[in-house]
């Protein structure tokens, strides 16, 4: 067959994408409402997580004590870095505990993993700019960007599934920060789609650390990596890079063919403000979302069973499929990535403790000979329906149901739950609580004086919007 070597016109999702970061204007008060409690909600989970020494020793320059001119501050700690660097370390720290927003498609993932090469590139372009004279961005700035990262991110995520072939969700963060973080450096049309066209050709990691029998603690980093790399590409774009226009839908030698089993990658709707107005909150547990309404239901049962955990003969668990294919393990779990993405240990401890904490993922909880025995004794379903309404649209529902038989034939109720705490449905339930979750989150690392002054400017929602970048940030220092 005769092969012609004539210039393309860019691939149209990649055109379609730079298209909304350009010129779509955001007019949903709720989009940007919701991208206020997620930006410090996520923050509140970086924060926690400075607590555990395995994240922090993935933190700081890749040369000890390198500091960068007006460069990215790390919240938390005292470190200043480049923009790719920062993002990696807030992107490490937002993921280390698995416990900031979700969403749930075709594909899963966490679109406020994008908030580490948002957040390092907006305080970056802050700085250099006062230094200059200018004017800094502000936190509406930021709010903005999310709102269409986790448009792009999601919307991708609707009908593309990555983890059937494989590849990790993490692919479309570095998409969806490569589009957004171009467009806060400066970058037009040709940057964008040039910046998205790296991102695509890069592709993913395999997701087989996230599965047995090799889970392990990269999953709680490959967001970072994924968010810096989008930084990464989105300032050699600005610098001139050039782009590849078919990267996607090359005959032969674009990710389609050679990653996708040759399907289309699309669009499942216009982008606008969809994902953000419908994402889901981890208000209550530290643990992998499709085991949110489990945990919910373990934890009614607890005042139930916490005084007959012996005479436990069977614990029934109905589930959906997506449920079934990522957390359903039986089995030895060899450290706390491996446990926090296992249904029936998040199950058994919500029965055995009546709470869900992320120490409950580390050794010394994982030692307790009950949480094993009750494993042991748990069937897990599938339920029809529950799988078909996961998908749905307008429901978008995470169901769970669990229910106790005792070895004398009495049972408890078959306690179901429909949507976790952090559902659209249940928004103005988890609000408060989520506020809760953030106050407890920065009370872990800051002094009295200084957690009062965070919370008191990042919970008046008019004050945080109009913030500059850098006092925002320098809250957290």
């Amino acid at each position: 067959m005769l092969k012609t070597n004539e210039i393309h016109q860019m691939d149209k999702v990649i055109e379609e994408m730079t298209d909304y970061v350009l010129h779509q204007e955001i007019t949903s008060s709720e989009a940007f409402t919701t991208a206020g409690h997620v930006l410090i909600d996520t923050l509140g989970c970086g924060i926690l997580a400075l607590n555990y020494p395995e994240c922090t020793k993935l933190l700081g320059p890749i040369v000890p004590e390198t500091v960068v001119p007006n460069g990215s501050r790390v919240p938390g700690t005292p470190f200043v870095l480049d923009p790719v660097r920062a993002a990696f370390n807030i992107g490490c720290m937002i993921r280390w505990l698995d416990y900031n927003d979700t969403w749930l498609a075709a594909e899963w993932g966490h679109p406020s993993d994008n908030l580490g090469g948002i957040l390092a590139a907006a305080d970056y372009v802050s700085r250099v700019r006062l230094s200059e004279g200018k004017e800094p961005l502000t936190v509406r700035d930021v709010l903005e960007m999310m709102i269409k990262a986790h448009e792009i991110q999601g919307v991708l995520a609707l009908e593309n599934s990555l983890n059937r072939v494989g590849l990790d969700h993490v692919l479309f963060v570095k998409v969806a920060t490569a589009a957004v973080v171009t467009k806060l450096l400066g970058g037009g049309r040709e940057e964008i789609n040039n910046a998205l066209s790296h991102a695509w050709i890069d592709n993913s990691s395999l997701r087989t650390y996230r599965h047995s029998p090799n889970t392990g603690s990269r999953k709680s980093w490959a967001a970072g990596d994924a968010t810096s790399r989008g930084v990464h590409l989105a300032i050699m774009a600005i610098k001139g890079e050039m782009g590849y226009p078919t990267a996607l839908t090359a005959p032969g030698w674009g990710f389609q063919d050679v990653l996708f089993n040759k399907k289309e990658i699309k669009l499942a709707r216009p982008l606008h403000s969809y994902v953000m107005e419908n994402v889901l909150f981890k208000v209550s547990y530290p643990a992998e979302f499709h085991a949110q309404t489990a945990a919910e239901c373990a934890v009614i049962l607890h005042p139930h069973v916490k005084g007959r955990l012996d005479e436990i003969d069977r614990v029934l668990i109905n589930t959906h499929e997506s449920a079934i294919r990522i957390i359903d393990k039986k089995g030895p779990l060899h450290n706390p990535a491996d446990r926090d993405h296992c249904l029936q240990y998040i199950t058994a401890i919500g029965l055995i403790y009546g709470d869900i904490t992320a120490d409950h993922y580390e050794d010394e909880t994982a030692s307790d000979p009950r949480i094993d025995r009750l494993r042991e004794k748990m069937e897990v379903t599938e339920n029809k329906a529950y799988t078909a309404d996961y998908l749905k649209p307008d429901k978008r529902s995470i169901s769970n149901a669990v229910q106790v038989i005792f070895k004398d034939g009495t049972s408890t109720d078959m306690i179901e739950c429909e949507y976790p705490l952090g559902h659209r449905f249940r928004r103005e339930e988890a609000v408060p609580k989520l506020l809760e979750k953030f106050s407890a989150n920065i009370e872990t690392h800051f002094s009295q004086k200084q957690k009062r002054n965070i919370y008191e400017n990042c919970t008046n929602y008019e004050k945080l919007a109009a913030m500059s970048v850098n006092e925002f940030i320098d809250l957290f220092l």
